[in-house]
């Protein structure tokens, strides 16, 4: 009898104890790369996509990693420019010899080193880069994060036909990203019937844009549609209401990021801007709040966290050969992200739909427009 009991407690314990187990990982870990901007222009995002992933890596490694192995990460800073990013590539094909790169984050990374992964069959899987020259960088050129065609189009049918602003002015970073938007902006919005009084560009370095914002002034639009990365739009949105220029300002994707809400204090007030939108849910956001101590999830981080899951399953399936890996991404569908309700890829390695939403800044607090 007590035999008999001993062996049910056993059995109790080992099934309790047993079924919550972390897999035990063996053999050397599963490396892929990632490339984003961890310092410099775009840092806060790129710190913010960073977690994503580590968040993702831990839970496929919590559910068995890749056939067994684990999975890791080797992160390389673009700093948003394409000579880093391309320096950090080489290394990550060449020396660390990844069969994936998981970036670059700003399209000025992933198109100064596209050819590169082409060339060398490394596949790569954007989780930022909107520009929509990607669309035809390569056969093993993915991005989860949608092209610039989309944005550019929402934000023009937008402006015209929901704000009702006919004569705008387009202030651009000279960037494969700011190009990109700005193209396909002034391309719709000319056909819808509106009017571009200004097109004014800076480098992606500069600081001071007032010489461009007072040709702007000058122009008398009724709004100003402003592209720019972190770095350039604070003091660009400062300055813009220091010469008197009171007309609404609108940007895109990148001003996605508390920073700019915060440190243009009074001149950041009404702010508008596009950004993509995602399903997140309640696990997700404590997860990226337990990692970077506050509620920001920013552009980009989303897409990430999906994009580890996607290239975990799909190593899982095929195993590690880069050519096996990209001609699976052709045929994915993959439901329940965080980013999108569904995740495919066109012939192109584009994502397949988008769906954007306006946000306006209040009290350095950025929410939905209803």
């Amino acid at each position: 009898m007590w035999i008999a009991l001993i062996i049910v407690v056993v059995v109790v314990i080992a099934v309790f104890s047993g079924g919550s187990k972390t897999p035990e990982l063996t053999g050397d870990p599963v490396k892929i790369g990632f490339i984003g901007p961890l310092t410099g222009d775009g840092a806060n995002i790129g710190q913010n996509v960073k977690a994503a992933v580590s968040i993702a890596v831990d839970e496929v490694n919590a559910a068995g990693g890749i056939d067994g192995r684990p999975l890791e990460v080797i992160y390389e800073d673009g700093q948003c420019t394409g000579k880093v990013a391309t320096n950090a590539a080489n290394k990550l094909i060449n020396i660390d010899k990844v069969p994936v790169i998981l970036g670059g984050t700003c399209s000025a990374e992933t198109s100064a080193f596209a050819g590169a992964a082409e060339q060398a069959k490394v596949v790569v899987l954007s989780d930022c880069s909107s520009a929509p020259e990607l669309t035809n960088a390569g056969d093993y050129i993915f991005r989860d994060y949608p092209s610039d065609i989309y944005q550019g189009g929402f934000a023009a049918d937008y402006i015209y036909n929901t704000l009702e602003k006919t004569k705008v002015a387009v202030l651009y970073g000279k960037s494969d990203w700011g190009e990109g938007v700005k193209n396909v902006f002034v391309e719709k919005f000319t056909e819808a019937g509106g009017e571009i009084v200004a097109e004014e560009g800076y480098e992606q370095t500069d600081r001071d844009l007032r010489t461009q914002f007072t040709k702007i002034k000058a122009a008398d639009p009724e709004l100003v549609y402003f592209l720019g990365y972190t770095e350039a739009s604070i003091p660009g949105i400062e300055q813009a209401r220091e010469i008197g220029l009171d007309v609404p300002l609108f940007g895109a994707d990148a001003w996605d990021d508390s920073k700019i809400h915060t440190d243009t204090g009074d001149a950041g007030e009404g702010i508008m801007y596009t950004v993509i939108y995602a399903p997140l849910n309640d696990e997700f956001k404590a997860k990226m709040a337990e990692v970077v101590g506050n509620d920001e999830i920013t552009i980009c981080s989303p897409q990430a966290y999906d994009g580890v899951k996607i290239l975990a399953q799909v190593m899982n399936e095929v195993g590690l050969d880069s050519t096996a890996i990209k001609d699976a991404l052709y045929g994915v569908s993959y439901s329940g992200g965080v980013s999108a309700d569904n995740i495919s890829f066109d012939e192109n390695g584009d994502l397949v739909g988008a769906n954007y939403v306006v946000k306006v800044v209040h009290d350095g607090v950025a929410e939905v427009v209803e």
